[in-house]
């Protein structure tokens, strides 16, 4: 139901099934996978439609219980329906064209195709007397003027044709020229008053600083050291946001829906469609589209099903997992008996509003502080790698869960795998000074809560992860983070090494680092990624993603489609989310809030 399909392979069986909602039924089918069987499909839809028409009044009076104390002679039947699809299988009959009479065409009176080519030449007609109307206007605004002027005299009956043309010509030429140069004076009359200030002036940020030695980092003695890189002051607010927080809780995302507001104002007014149609037929327009206790069938859901994919694509959702989740929601209400009272729209809503509830929850909770809680109890660090495209955020976010880990008390030694970006370990360094003066050491007995582990730019990023985890457990350090180098999915080898990272340090948390702002490219990050961990491991099972942390959640507004996307494809569980820029910034995933999201029109 998750992935859409109505197969599952077993070893070297392959098994198809189809749900009847209605009686409760499943039909299930079974061959060799080898065996490429073309008429399976037929074969099921056919079964089913006999067995349930053979067998209706023994079910509707019975119900379930009949199903299980009953005995069904179907077997006749059975090889009937299998000898006829075999049979229709190879036996083809070829494809017949549509004769005149089936086609549209033929349905078409003479008439009618008469009368539609008759009314493009009377607007020609039309558009001609028009025309005409308009010169014989001009030849009379030209004619008074003509005789104010006095220079010519009028000319004979039989010149006054040719010579009326011409002149409007002329005269037209003149007056079009005469607009367009006051227009082009009025246009550039004020151009002087705006260019009185001249040149550039450089723009001033609110958080920056105009002073250009405090930017000046260009000192080589430093060689990028930490000790002798100065310790810049700034305003914790602006790296903490909200000062209220309570410390190391990780809240919720928030959304707040509009459902109830336009629920208010359906109520204020109720009466409108009923003083404009009176009493029957408002009593009418508020039953239509109502079902009546029967059951639901595809054409009904039809409609419905195509709006909310497309709703859904719109929303950010991947199209082929849109298609997928539409198709799965079909299933599971074809031949479901409906309420009274209750709409088609309402019903397919409801149920794809369950499904996608479903989806976004895990099947397995990652609670990364049990976790390290319990590798404290081994004496080892608990160690995290983050992988990912390039850009979506990986040094940031990688700070934002160091900080939040230091609130709650655990030391954190983050490792600068990627050696590749330049100014990645100076990004590393600079969050892990500013995070000591948040919690500096002097508040935890001297040592510091958070230390970077670098070896500078071009080594091996396995051999790097391999020398922090050693160190971290030598040093008793609680957590370690481990930031690898941005690359995209279709790169062999940058994927190599990231799959040698994994399998050489076996890391207890592999988190995927994706945007909110991808589509279908989120689809392709991640099965691709997953795809390149499992065959380029050495293990015979291979390490894959555990998680995900998405980011900038913060610039999508409603389009959340990326969660549904990645968690559909994966099936793990988004650990967290990341909605700004500062160190607080970072929320777990609330699912009821993101479903009310993408469900908003």
């Amino acid at each position: 139901e998750r992935g859409g399909s109505d197969s599952f392979t077993h070893e070297a069986l392959t098994l198809k099934y189809k749900l009847d909602n209605e009686f409760e039924l499943v039909f299930v089918v079974g061959f060799q996978k080898i065996l490429t069987l073309t008429y399976v499909d037929k074969l099921i839809d056919d079964v089913h439609k006999e067995f349930r028409d053979k067998y209706r009044n023994e079910f509707q009076q019975k119900g379930t219980l009949g199903l299980l104390n009953g005995t069904f002679d179907f077997k006749a039947d059975f090889m009937r329906l299998l000898r006829d699809a075999e049979e229709s299988s190879r036996v083809r009959a070829p494809v017949v064209m549509k004769t005149f009479e089936q086609s549209q065409k033929s349905q078409k009176t003479v008439r009618c195709m008469i009368e539609t080519r008759g009314e493009k030449p009377k607007e020609k007609v039309k558009n001609k007397k028009n025309k005409g109307s308009k010169k014989e206007g001009a030849e009379a605004a030209v004619a008074p003027g003509k005789a104010a002027t006095g220079d010519r005299q009028p000319p004979a009956a039989g010149e006054k044709e040719e010579l009326t043309k011409d002149e409007i010509l002329q005269k037209n030429r003149e007056e079009f020229f005469k607009r367009h140069m006051k227009a082009g004076e009025k246009s550039r009359s004020p151009k002087p008053e705006a260019q009185k200030e001249k040149g550039k002036k450089p723009r001033v940020w609110d958080l920056g600083n105009s002073n250009a030695k405090v930017l000046d980092y260009s000192n080589s003695a430093t060689n990028g050291r930490a000790d002798a890189c100065p310790v810049e002051e700034f305003d914790p607010d602006t790296a903490l946001g909200d000062r209220n927080r309570e410390p190391g809780r990780l809240y919720d995302l928030e959304y707040e829906s509009d459902d109830e507001a336009e629920e208010e104002k359906v109520i204020q007014n109720p009466s409108k469609p009923s003083t404009k149609k009176g009493g029957l037929g408002g009593m009418f327009g508020m039953l239509k589209g109502l079902v009546g206790s029967k059951s639901l069938t595809r054409e009904d859901m039809d409609p419905v099903l195509e709006k909310m994919k497309d709703h859904l694509i719109a929303k950010n959702v991947a199209a082929e997992i849109a298609v997928q989740l539409c198709e799965s929601v079909a299933k599971k209400l074809e031949g479901k008996v409906m309420g009274t009272f209750t709409t088609v729209t309402s019903t397919v809503k409801q149920a794809l509003q369950e499904a996608l509830v479903q989806i976004l929850q895990p099947q397995r909770r990652v609670d990364v502080l049990r976790d390290v809680m319990d590798a404290q109890r081994h004496r080892r660090p608990y160690v995290v790698t983050f992988c990912g495209v390039n850009g979506v955020g990986k040094s940031t976010n990688l700070a934002k869960i160091s900080f939040w880990l230091m609130e709650n008390g655990f030391s954190v030694l983050i490792a600068a795998c990627d050696t590749f970006r330049a100014g990645a370990v100076e990004q590393l360094r600079t969050h892990t000074r500013r995070l000591n003066a948040l919690h500096p050491p002097e508040s935890h007995g001297g040592r510091p809560m958070v230390q970077l582990y670098e070896k500078g730019y071009g080594k091996d990023a396995a051999g790097i992860a391999m020398e922090a985890i050693a160190y971290a457990r030598n040093q008793g350090f609680d957590v370690v983070l481990v930031d690898t180098a941005g690359r995209m999915q279709d790169n062999a080898p940058l994927m190599t090494a990231l799959a040698k990272l994994i399998a050489v340090n076996a890391p207890d948390l592999v988190l995927f680092v994706g945007e909110a702002l991808v589509g279908n490219e989120a689809v392709d990050q991640l099965v691709k990624f997953n795809k390149a961990l499992a065959d380029h491991s050495m293990a015979q099972t291979p390490r894959l993603i555990d998680g995900i942390v998405l980011t900038k959640f913060d610039t999508i507004d409603d389009k959340v489609g990326a969660a549904i996307s990645m968690t559909y494809i994966t099936s793990k569980p988004i650990v967290f989310v990341g909605t700004g820029q500062t160190y607080c910034d970072l929320r777990s995933l609330n699912a009821k809030a993101v479903v009310a999201a993408l469900m908003k029109a």
